[in-house]
């Protein structure tokens, strides 16, 4: 079984090696087992994603980025959430879809892909047939990816950053870039077309986030850049404008703000001027705390 991977876990590029079925945790702060802190229906994701119904996101408690502006602090540092089986798991998986959620949106979940597999199986026996949704950070490796494979309808990853500065000041990961590239271009491998329902909410595709941070609006360009030119069309590219500097972030005095109306204005024009159409751009009031959502185990 693929839980044995668990055993000498290299899920992530951190790649500990500690033994996580004897209780070890590694970066990522978590053991085997699995530890969920909100299962229900989400309204804040892209329109296709989200729909007037919501989409049914779990979001798993560990991280393995740490980044420092993190807007789920409280269940990246492994701070909240409950422990449940992987039977549990799928059941939330299977009350999400008879709350007519449209998709499971499994939301920072490398950690634990070898668990989440089975459940993604079991459930499916048992009659889910909503698209499933891996929602991460980006920073993957392609061999866990590939565990993946089958199992995924919609890929939701982050492209950070393209810099190695801002990755290894703010995440801890100077070598994001070379991870985010390959893992995107496997996803786009394995899903490489978008697919949408008749009510317009996508089945299948890939769509890639990108989080401007306030004052590297070069590095931001140089991503929408990267993405357009290796992936075309084939993928639907999300420029964020949401980032709030919460606690914590005032160590970090460049990013201690949020995004000026200014700079958010100059990447969309730029993605426009490259000639960008499958993309998604925020308005309104976006940038506010809000629109995170109280971790306290409902659902669970």
């Amino acid at each position: 079984m693929k839980l044995e991977l668990l055993k000498d876990c290299t899920l992530c590029p951190r790649e500990c090696h500690v033994d996580r079925r004897k209780g070890q945790i590694g970066y990522c702060k978590e053991t085997d087992e699995l530890v969920v802190a909100r299962a229900a229906l989400h309204m804040w994701e892209e329109p296709c994603i989200s729909g007037a119904e919501g989409s049914g996101t779990v979001f798993f408690s560990g991280c393995a980025m740490g980044c420092v502006y993190c807007q789920n602090q409280s269940i990246a540092s492994g701070l909240a959430g409950k422990k449940i089986s992987i039977n549990r798991l799928a059941e939330i998986f299977l009350e999400l879809q008879e709350q007519k959620a449209n998709n499971i949106n499994l939301v920072t979940p490398s950690h634990y892909v070898p668990p989440i597999v089975e459940a993604i199986k079991l459930a499916r026996s048992k009659g889910m047939k909503i698209p499933v949704v891996y929602n991460c950070s980006g920073y993957e490796k392609v061999e866990t990816l590939r565990l993946l494979e089958g199992y995924i309808d919609i890929y939701l990853p982050d492209l950070k950053y393209m810099a190695a500065e801002p990755a290894k000041r703010y995440s801890n990961c100077g070598d994001y870039f070379q991870y985010a590239s390959q893992a995107i271009a496997e996803m786009v491998r394995q899903v490489p077309r978008a697919e949408f329902d008749g009510r317009e909410m996508m089945v299948k595709g890939v769509i890639v986030r990108h989080l401007t941070l306030p004052g590297y609006l070069e590095d931001s360009k140089n991503i929408i850049k990267y993405l357009y030119e290796t992936f075309g069309d084939k993928i639907y590219i999300s420029i964020m404008n949401q980032y709030t500097p919460l606690s914590g972030v005032e160590n970090y005095p460049e990013i201690n703000r949020k995004i000026s109306d200014s700079e958010y204005e100059k990447l969309v024009e730029y993605a426009i001027e490259l000639g960008v159409e499958n993309g998604f751009i925020q308005e309104g009031e976006t940038a506010m705390e809000s629109f995170i959502p109280e971790f306290n185990g409902e659902g669970v």
